[in-house]
């Protein structure tokens, strides 16, 4: 009797191998991801390449291509020329980078396209930077108090796991409108009442979230810096602005200026 050839089994394992391999390699890449989360220059660059592919491609040609000799000795300046432009490109990939997360911020508090914005978000070069706006419509304090209104504890809440999340350092600043009526206690004025609200926010973050080390600097500045072309004792003065720097020391705030109503204080021995 002949004997029987052996069967040929396929290459149905050799898929199989491969779906695994790339599994694999996608949980690395996932958990590299995950692990770079206090590496803002690494979320964006691989943010960037999601958004155009072509881009670290293109960086290579333009490496390969020859450069065209004038006959003259390159410039000195070529290598800070160089560095410039990739500092600009850095620079670019970041401010995607935190304008991403600031849209992420105003989705998690459902504000509404049709109500005045209760929060205006700036990028910076370092970092963002928020005026939350304590207006009589949509307050963040309960009236000339420190004490955090239902929607004032939801935005520094969702502000505390911010800064947790992507590691900024925070800079809080009180302001307050000129002319609020603060009772009849004189000793208590715009100045302290600006503080103990950057105190209190500073409490709020801490209690839900973010890290004692994280605060910078607390200062209240009264009702000495209105917005600019705002009137003084407009509404809208009333606010917490807010810094998140993914550096220690962002760019100096303005010197603030002396308050016109205030009296020196007294000396103590």
């Amino acid at each position: 009797m002949a004997k029987k050839k052996d069967e040929h089994h396929g290459g149905a394992w050799k898929v199989a191998y491969a779906d695994f391999v790339t599994s694999m390699m996608a949980l690395f890449m996932v958990l590299w991801i995950a692990a770079a989360q206090d590496k803002p220059e690494i979320l964006a660059q691989v943010a960037l390449y999601f958004k155009d592919p072509g881009y670290a491609e293109r960086k290579k040609e333009e490496k390969k291509a020859p450069k065209q000799s004038s006959g003259f000795m390159e410039n000195s300046s070529t290598p800070t020329q160089k560095d410039a432009s990739i500092q600009d490109a850095v620079t670019r990939e970041n401010q995607g980078f935190l304008k991403a997360i600031a849209k992420d911020f105003t989705r998690l508090l459902n504000i509404k396209e049709d109500e005045k914005e209760p929060i205006d978000i700036q990028v910076t070069s370092d970092g963002l930077r928020m005026n939350i706006y304590n207006r009589a419509q949509k307050p963040v304090f309960k009236n000339n108090t420190t004490e955090l209104t239902d929607w004032g504890t939801q935005v520094f809440q969702n502000l505390a796991w911010l800064v947790e999340r992507y590691n900024f350092k925070v800079f809080l600043e009180g302001h307050t409108a000129r002319g609020l009526d603060l009772g009849p206690n004189n000793n208590y004025t715009p100045w302290e009442l600006s503080s103990d609200r950057s105190n209190a926010v500073r409490r709020t973050m801490e209690y839900y979230a973010m890290a004692p080390s994280k605060t910078q600097r607390v200062s209240g500045l009264g009702d000495t810096e209105p917005l600019p072309n705002v009137p003084a004792d407009s509404e809208d003065n009333n606010r917490m602005t807010v810094s998140l720097s993914l550096t220690q020391f962002p760019n100096p705030a303005p010197t603030p200026s002396a308050s016109p109503n205030s009296a020196p204080m007294p000396a103590t021995n």
